[in-house]
This record gives structure tokens, sequence and C-alpha cells, in this order.
């Protein structure tokens, strides 16, 4: 337990608690990312399972094509002493990829235990929610453990890792505790955060090689560095530019400007499909309801905004205010910019209702009134803009004002 504390820092209870279940039983760790076809996966499964069972004989490759010979492969392998009376585990790391493989695999891996009989677990690891793979056809739904965005405590921890050598482990940490009050509330991403720190270290070190401020100066060193991570707030996540054109532009550009970093509001944690039935229904809100066909139909034909114009439609729609729109126009559009098909369930009515108390939507009328309920969106656009990003929705598109 120690050990593993020592090498995942600050996930003391997620480790703990997939110690308490699992323990130290046979395994198999498999990089979906590796495997790019169906029969490399399935082959370095049985073929990493063949070794477990007999670690010191030499044991020829095995060649797998389908699901059903996998199946049948799984059986012969685990019958073997040393896997027959333990549970095997198979560990998928960025196990989003096999959504672009065959549609029978992701619901087999589900039912594994029961096709094969065995005592066998899948862990799918992934950085992608699971409503993003669960099959139209449906399968056998997996226990969900989350593992939430670490505090600034604990990126403070794991960033003072990675000091230089050449640099005292207190020196970094101030660097560290710097970089996190710029960036923490834009950014919670670990790697993202590290290419920052390795990226704007040469700056913040800049006036100790040149003799111009000790390690202990952090008024001096932050005033050199402050307009620089101000700059490179504007490039979180882009990569629009390689990190040696950045350090080039940082040195030629001896003015920082005053750029704008992220809107403050991209950490509020809303629901996948919540973002864009909020999405929905600012454009809703904002379009007038006759450019839907326009904006969400593929083919529309040539419609040009002068042959809308009216006089009384100089006036933008968000100088105007957000006017009311019917529940069924929203769902509309809501189906319409979803890429992934997305059932009229009760989820997401409940979702409207989450985002009604939260009060990102107002209910205008009655909830009970004959015609249905109409809503309006109540938030700005700014907000809407860095809630479409997280999505990556590119609003702007689809807003009548912006054409």
């Amino acid at each position: 337990m120690p050990h593993l504390e020592n090498v995942v820092l600050c996930r003391e209870s997620q480790v703990s608690t997939l110690k308490s279940l699992f323990g130290e039983l046979p395994h198999v760790f498999i990089n979906c990312v590796e495997c790019f076809s169906l029969r490399l996966l399935l082959e370095q499964i049985l073929n990493k399972l063949s070794r477990l069972s007999s670690p010191e004989e030499g044991c020829s490759e095995i060649t797998c094509e389908t699901f059903n010979d996998f199946v049948r492969l799984f059986k012969q392998v685990t019958q073997a002493e040393s896997l027959k009376s333990q549970t095997v585990y198979i560990v998928l790391d960025k196990a989003e990829y096999l959504r672009d493989m065959e549609a029978n695999l992701l619901p087999g891996f589900l039912r594994l235990q029961e096709l094969t009989d065995r005592n066998v677990t899948i862990i799918f690891l992934s950085e992608i929610i699971w409503e993003k793979f669960r099959p139209n056809t449906g399968c056998f739904e997996p226990f969900v453990l989350y593992f939430p965005d670490y505090s600034i405590g604990s990126l403070q921890k794991i960033l003072s890792h990675d000091h230089p050598p050449e640099y005292s482990a207190d020196f970094y940490a101030a660097y560290i505790n710097i970089l996190l009050g710029v960036f923490y509330t834009v950014c919670r991403d670990l790697k993202e955060l590290r290419h920052l720190a390795v990226l704007n270290f040469p700056k913040y070190c800049e006036p100790v090689v040149k003799g111009e401020a000790g390690e202990r100066d952090t008024r001096k060193l932050w005033r050199n560095i402050e307009p620089h991570l101000k700059k490179a707030m504007q490039t979180v996540y882009l990569r629009e530019i390689s990190s040696s054109q950045w350090e080039k532009l940082q040195k030629e550009d001896t003015d920082p400007g005053q750029l704008k970093g992220l809107s403050a509001y991209t950490h509020v944690e809303l629901p996948y499909y919540s973002k864009f039935i909020l999405i929905a229904a600012y454009l809703a809100s904002y379009n007038p309801a006759r450019t839907d066909k326009r904006f969400f139909l593929k083919h529309h034909g040539k419609i040009k905004k002068t042959s809308f114009l009216k006089k009384h439609e100089k006036t933008s729609n968000h100088l105007l205010g957000p006017k009311p729109f019917p529940l069924d126009r929203l769902l509309a559009i809501l189906y319409s910019i979803v890429d992934s098909r997305v059932a009229p369930t009760a989820n997401i009515f409940s979702q409207i209702t989450s985002l009604v108390t939260l009060q990102l939507l107002t209910l205008v009328g009655h909830e009970d009134q004959l015609d249905g309920p109409k809503y309006k969106c109540t938030v700005s656009l700014d907000f809407i803009r860095a809630i479409a990003r997280t999505v990556n929705f590119d609003i702007i598109k689809y807003l009548y004002d912006f054409l």
C-alpha cells in the first residue's frame, strides 16, 4: 500500500478502495491506443493471460480474429491451476478507443464473466463519461468509480515532485504556487499544468540566472513572470503552436500586452448532456424561430441574412434579451447539435428541471399549462461560450447575431 501511494500521489482513498476490492491478484494491463485493431487487442489479452498461467514455460503465440474465438480461447487459457481458483482482472486503459471497434465488443466485455463461466473482471480506464460509451442497443451497466479533480493542495504536492535537480525544492515549490495561483481557476488538468510548468519555468528562473535576483526574492520573480503567465492563459489546451515556437515568441516579444484569459466559468460542473441542453436553450432564446431551418437542417438551400431582416430586427437579439421558447423546440435543437443519438428519456427531462433549479433556465408561465411549458435561458454570452468550449462546440457559428 505505501508503495502504491508513492507511485500514485494524492489518490489514497481511491487506491485504498481498489486495493480492498481487488487485492494483489492476477491481471493483464492493455493500452487500447496500441491495439488499433480487434485482432491485436484480443491476442494481446490472451497472450498475456497465457504468460500468467505458465510464466516459466515457452508459450506459443495465440491467434484470435473474432470475439467468439476469444471466448473459447479464454476458457482454455484460464483452465490453468494458477488462474482457476482466482479472479482474473483485465484492465483496458484508454477504453474510449473501443467505441471505434466492432459494435458487439463493449457489450461482450461487459458480459465476459457470463459468457465464459469464469471469475473475471473487466476494468475500463477512461477520461470519457459512461454516457458516451453506452451502446444504443443496450448493454450490462458497469459499476462506475469517479476520480474527482485534484484539489489545489494535491496539485501543489504532485507538481513539486518534478523540480529540476539544479534548483532547490523550495524554489520550485514557490514557482508552482505562483503558477497555480494564475491557472487553477481555468485549468485543473494535471497534464496541462505540468506542460505549462515546464514551459514557463525558464522565464521564472531568468532573473536568478542573470544574477538580478536570488531564489528567495519571490516578489521580483513574480513581477518578471506575471505578464508571461497571463499570456500563456490564452494558449491553455489550444496547442496552436509547438513548445519551441512558444519559447521563441517569448524571447522575441518584449511587450506582453493585455491578453484576456479563459472565462472563470469553465470550472462550472454540469453533466455532459446538461451542457448541451443549456447550449440548445441559449440558441432557442437568442435566435429567431424561423432561422432554425437554416442552422440545423443540412439541406436548407441558400438563405441570406438580408432576406430575414425587417425594420424592427435591426437591433441585436442580445440587446433585446432572451425570448421564451417551447419545450419541443428546445429538444429539436438539442437532437441537432448532439453528435450521438439521444433518446427523450426521463433523464433528459430531469436535467432540464435541474437547470431551472440552478436558475440557468427560467420557467415562463405555469408548469401545468395545456400547450406545454416555455422556458428562457438566463446565462450570459461569456458563460455559454465557456460551457460550449468544454464540449468542443462552436456556439458562435449557430448564433443569428454573429452571421
